[in-house]
């Protein structure tokens, strides 16, 4: 019994030496796995994670597109309900257009009657160069009649003279003097209606030629086509044919229905919000990220994203385009008012705009509001 003690007491030291060693063999182990973790770790942060910003304070947003009526008139169909895909120009509310139509009608018939007139415009022109013409030939015939007027007068005086002169000695008689006298009264009145017709003949061309004048003014410098009144006329039915084609509504981009509230029979008004379309193609995700992240983030990087409707093995890519000009807080309503009372620090955010990659989001489309996890890479740019 004495003899087995010592060979047991001898056994139970090596077991106890063999599981210390076990043990610190495993602690070096262990030591050794947690250094060359954080090592790793060193290097990853060093070469990787340091260079990524993440939040999952991201949401989808889009352009959305305001459709509006340009011309009021009651509604008589809707083409679309809510949710339905729509294509750019596909027509979504038909307006009754009756008098839309009328309208047309009466600016065509304004032109036909503006064309008209401007053509009688150039017809009078010519009418009225003749008329001036024989005004001027009316002038020359007045001249020729003061010629031989005055030449009759001259002849009347002459004679006259005589006649006064042989009376005395009784060379004449009585009747021959006044015969003399008569032709002479005859001739002065006949010279002064020459005078006067010519006077009325200068006074009628310059009438013709005052009309003339009026009329070229409708004229000169243009063809029919162009003048001001036809010009005129034409963009009223231009304007008429404008305002029949937007009886049509239709939709401005591609994208979604959302937010109709438009009904048949109703009454709706210029510029009235009806419903939207919120584009599926074309959207961006703004990402709040916290002030203290946002050191290194630049326009063009970088960025991976992912969305709860789709799940972590669906990844967006995009890039940073730009950060927003204030934090939330600086644009809420109520602005909060740091300078008076208690104050505690509370770390910022600051809203990140992200384009992403219309191809991505023609395999994946997004909708307005979806949550979104944002990676910037600062290394990337």
């Amino acid at each position: 019994m004495d003899d087995a003690a010592p060979g047991q007491a001898a056994a139970d030291q090596q077991a106890q030496a063999a599981r210390v060693a076990l043990r610190r063999g495993r602690l070096m182990l262990l030591a050794a796995a947690v250094v060359i973790g954080v090592a790793l770790w060193g290097v990853y942060y060093l070469v990787v994670a340091r260079h990524h910003v993440k939040t999952d304070n991201a949401y989808v947003g889009a352009e959305v597109a305001q459709v509006t009526p340009l011309v009021a008139g009651p509604v008589a169909k809707v083409l679309v309900a809510e949710t339905d895909a729509v294509k750019t120009g596909q027509p979504l509310v038909l307006l009754d257009d009756s008098d839309a139509r009328l309208a047309v009608a009466a600016a065509r018939a304004a032109l036909g009657q503006a064309e008209r007139r401007v053509h009688g415009y150039y017809a009078s022109d010519a009418a009225l160069a003749g008329r001036v013409s024989a005004k001027g030939a009316d002038i020359s015939q007045a001249d020729a009649g003061i010629a031989a007027a005055a030449a009759e007068f001259d002849r009347a005086r002459t004679d006259l003279s005589r006649r006064k002169a042989l009376a005395p000695a009784g060379a004449v008689s009585g009747e021959e003097l006044t015969a003399a006298i008569s032709r002479y009264a005859s001739a002065n009145a006949a010279l002064a209606s020459a005078r006067a017709a010519r006077a009325q003949a200068l006074a009628d061309r310059a009438e013709a030629s005052g009309e003339r004048a009026a009329n070229a003014a409708n004229i000169t410098g243009v063809i029919p086509n162009q003048n001001p009144d036809v010009a005129l006329a034409r963009a009223r039915l231009e304007a008429a044919e404008l305002a029949l084609s937007r009886t049509i509504i239709r939709a401005p981009k591609d994208g979604i229905v959302t937010k109709r509230t438009v009904v048949i029979g109703q009454q709706v008004a210029v510029g009235a919000p009806i419903m939207a379309i919120v584009p599926t193609v074309f959207a961006f995700v703004d990402a709040n990220y916290k002030e203290v992240q946002l050191r290194k983030v630049r326009p063009g990087q970088k960025v991976v994203l992912t969305s709860d409707l789709y799940g972590g093995g669906v990844k967006f890519h995009g890039v940073v385009r730009g950060l927003s000009g204030g934090t939330g807080a600086a644009f809420s309503l109520i602005p909060p008012q740091n300078a008076t009372g208690n104050w505690i620090k509370v770390v910022q955010r600051l809203p990140v705009r992200i384009y992403l990659d219309p191809v991505e989001l023609k395999e994946h489309p997004l909708r307005v509001g979806l949550s979104m996890k944002a990676d910037i890479d600062t290394a990337s740019n």
